[in-house]
């Protein structure tokens, strides 16, 4: 999309299943009572005879994508990310990885930008839940055209993948053309003094940042992170040897998440000062643009933790 308008991840989601459909892809989709929210509703209208709500029952919604797998089709599931992960792990673990199904998990409403919808709502754990499973490939996309490539990407790939989207209407990072690969991430922006490895609604944060870095004559290199399982090891280490220094930002528990990842990387191949920026606590309710602000996580914020890390390691 290139109407230079600020568009959700989420918004791909229907739209990109109907087109595969249109093409002759044999995509199904099951819901958990969350159409309209995920933007699953674009495909339902579409294609009705696809289509299968199953109420709020993740689990069951996670064991009939399953099953529809197991006939041929290509099932994506549809939910929020701190239920389509936490509600139904089990069923991802044992029933889609374990038999290494061709499942979508892709849910929206992931991070803190979920907002005004509060800790209950905002997944911050889900990209470490699903990136420590076996047979599972776990995408981020940064903006709508990320999105419906990933969504593509999972949909002509055979297993079971994680794509995870979001509410918050973002800036266009990518032109429609993109045709990003599994296990590849992308410098958007080519540095010599930090890096700074983001993903999802982060990217647009660390590339404003970068802006603002240049003014202060710091120069930073930008990394987009679409694909965190696998993890581009050339492109990250590469940069890491360049920079010699590496930041991490994330809407994502610092824990288990893609600056997790990354540290393990650099860990066991060329020990790098690094600082992780996300969560470290749960959410709560606000605005997101709000929430990115005072838990550190937007350009701002990002700026002054780079700054303070540049002064420390120098």
């Amino acid at each position: 999309m290139t109407d230079g308008k600020k568009h959700a991840t989420r918004e791909a989601y229907g739209k990109t299943l109907a087109e595969l459909a249109d093409e002759g892809i044999d995509v199904v989709a099951v819901d958990a009572d969350l159409a309209g929210a995920t933007k699953l509703d674009a495909f339902r209208d579409a294609h009705p005879d696809r289509f299968v709500d199953v109420g709020i029952a993740e689990q069951d919604m996670m064991d009939v994508a399953a099953g529809l797998s197991l006939t041929g089709k290509v099932a994506f599931t549809g939910s929020f990310a701190v239920f389509a992960t936490g509600r139904c792990y089990d069923q991802i673990r044992n029933t889609v990885c374990d038999s290494n199904l061709n499942v979508k998990v892709c849910p929206t409403h992931a991070g803190i930008t979920v907002g005004e919808d509060g800790a209950t709502h905002q997944a911050l754990e889900d990209v470490g839940m699903m990136r420590a499973l076996p047979q599972m490939t776990v995408l981020v996309p940064a903006d709508f055209n990320a999105t419906r490539a990933a969504l593509r990407l999972a949909a002509t790939t055979y297993g079971p993948f994680y794509v995870r989207m979001g509410r918050l209407p973002v800036s266009q990072v990518y032109d429609e053309g993109f045709s990003p690969e599994v296990g590849h991430a992308y410098v958007l922006r080519e540095g010599t003094d930090v890096t700074i490895a983001a993903c999802g609604v982060e990217v647009g944060e660390a590339l404003a940042a970068a802006d603002a870095l240049a003014d202060e004559g710091i120069s930073a290199e930008v990394i987009d992170v679409f694909s965190i399982k696998p993890l581009d090891a050339g492109t990250l280490l590469v940069s890491a040897r360049k920079t010699g220094r590496v930041v991490s930002v994330e809407e994502h528990s610092v824990a288990t998440g893609m600056g997790a990842a990354i540290a393990t990387l650099l860990s066991e191949n060329v020990p790098t000062p690094m600082r992780l920026m996300g969560m470290r606590t749960f959410g709560t309710s606000a605005p997101a643009t709000t929430l990115l602000e005072h838990f550190g996580l937007d350009a701002k914020g990002i700026v002054r933790e780079t700054m303070e890390c540049l002064a420390e390691w120098s």
